[in-house]
């Protein structure tokens, strides 16, 4: 093939010097067709392979490929043959000793560029959003766990939201939602989704679909309306997938080590603040520019936020445990054996009788668990104490009441648990929390016992707080007593009528 230098020289002989394309030939020793081209085209000279080179080493198993290409084309997207696992099965089914790289090229001539030609989108402020589902590793209290990450993305501004889960059942799908409204400051009129599961319930023809009840009934409390891509299209929902692998790659990497999903989910809206500050694609400004311009378009969040959760009617049994997704949970034993509904949110489990909420737990996302509350047996352990040390609710308190306990009990066992367990009963009058404050003060002025829990619970909990967090003024807290004077107004007008009288 021609060097470039050597098309320039033969174009000085020809246009300069003026000579003939057989005189250029004899001079240079080339031929006359080689010096009409150089004098035609000018431009760098393109090597043009006339034919596939041989390749004997992955020849022979070319017909095994192509049956394997074929096949898949009646098989789903997601379980057709990849390049790689070809290469592997190659290897181990047909004693293949070539390259990885070499099946790839040959795949990838045999299957073509086959991706179908795409239309630029531009959306208007607050009119379009897209959300999706995602699946990221993190490190969990040590431990190896799969997060399910909630992702959704404006169409004008490409402001992001995502946040992590243990699951992506219908109740963290609605969370998701209220946080992601939260967190744009309105709802966008419409939000496009792939056929998910919790959101529709069958796939009819076209845009057709039967969706979920309970997603009818979010979508009508938030007012957007949805989309959803037709079935195996992904050019369909590639914003959103994008924002997938970009929260992956950029949130989530270095892998996570955290405590508990609530850290995380922290992490994330740090990062999502700080990733305002990056250029929006195709309009020059920053992505929290163009957040504010869209923010104004979108649609006002309802006065009430949804409850993002599922209803269950459930009843206790004669543990006074009710049973949800393999688990177990505690209500008071006053409803032991009788119906009671059971709600189920992201991050918790509330239960209720009638309208009255009776317990909330702290939701579990292992199996066969046991999630219990000792003030929900308090009854039963203050008509048998001697059952108290080995009670399982017991063995689940809190750490600051096995601290009081510890400090109580002493030498008498038997003395401290009967003393505790009317301690315990001020915290269904005054509250959990005022409880709580309370022995955290006890114990941090050394005064641990039931009349100092008494007169602290009964006090202001304003006062409470502030001597809880403040320990210069440990040991201050003042009793307010009742004024005993306003009686004496009740017997003034009765006085007066016997006069009058």
């Amino acid at each position: 093939m021609i060097k470039v230098e050597e098309k320039e020289n033969i174009r000085r002989l020809y246009f300069i010097r003026r000579q003939s394309i057989r005189e250029i030939a004899r001079e240079l020793h080339t031929s006359r067709k080689t010096v009409r081209k150089a004098v035609q085209d000018a431009s760098v000279p393109q090597y043009r392979l006339k034919g596939p080179r041989p390749c004997p080493v992955i020849d022979a198993h070319l017909p095994l490929i192509e049956s394997w290409l074929k096949e898949d084309q009646n098989r789903p997207p997601k379980q057709r043959h990849t390049a790689h696992r070809i290469y592997a099965r190659l290897v181990s089914e047909s004693d293949y000793k070539g390259s990885e790289r070499t099946v790839r090229e040959h795949v990838s001539r045999l299957k073509g560029d086959c991706r179908e030609m795409a239309i630029p989108l531009e959306f208007d402020p607050g009119a379009d959003a897209h959300g999706d589902w995602g699946e990221s590793l993190i490190y969990l209290k040590g431990q190896a766990v799969k997060a399910q990450v909630f992702c959704l993305k404006l169409g004008y501004s490409g402001k992001p939201f995502v946040m992590a889960f243990p699951t992506q059942r219908q109740e963290a799908f609605f969370e998701g939602h209220r946080q992601a409204f939260e967190w744009f400051g309105g709802v966008p009129a419409r939000i496009s989704y792939d056929n998910l599961t919790v959101a529709v319930q069958k796939v009819l023809r076209g845009r057709n679909r039967i969706e979920q009840q309970a997603f009818i009934a979010f979508r009508s409390h938030y007012l957007f309306d949805s989309h959803f891509a037709l079935p195996a299209t992904p050019r369909e929902q590639g914003r959103v997938e994008s924002l997938v692998g970009y929260s992956r790659r950029n949130y989530l990497v270095p892998v996570p080590e955290v405590d508990s999903f609530e850290e995380l989910n922290r992490q994330l809206q740090d990062r999502l603040r700080a990733d305002d500050s990056r250029l929006c694609p195709g309009k020059g400004i920053s992505i929290g520019q163009a957040w504010e311009e869209e923010k104004g378009k979108l649609l006002p969040l309802p006065r009430f936020p949804y409850p993002c959760c599922i209803q269950r009617p459930v009843k206790s049994n004669h543990l006074s445990l009710v049973n949800f997704d393999n688990n177990h949970y505690s209500v008071p034993v006053e409803y032991g054996l009788k119906p009671l509904t059971l709600k189920a949110y992201a991050w918790k489990i509330e239960i209720a009788c009638g309208e009255r909420m009776i317990a909330t737990h702290r939701r579990s996302y292992e199996k066969d668990r046991s999630i219990l509350e000792v003030d929900h047996y308090l009854p039963l352990l203050m008509k048998r104490p001697g059952a108290f040390p080995y009670a399982k609710p017991v063995r689940q308190m809190p750490e600051i009441y096995q601290v009081f306990l510890k400090s109580l009990a002493g030498q008498d066992t038997r003395e401290g648990v009967r003393e505790f367990l009317h301690v315990l009963s001020l915290g269904r009058v005054y509250g959990r929390e005022n409880l709580e404050l309370a022995m955290q003060q006890a114990v941090s002025e050394s005064r641990v016992d039931l009349e100092r829990i008494r007169q602290l619970v009964c006090g202001s909990q304003d006062t409470v707080r502030q001597v809880a967090s403040d320990a210069s003024n440990m040991g201050q807290v003042r009793v307010i007593l009742p004024d005993l004077s306003q009686y004496d107004r009740l017997r003034t007008p009765a006085a007066g009528g016997s006069q009058n009288a």
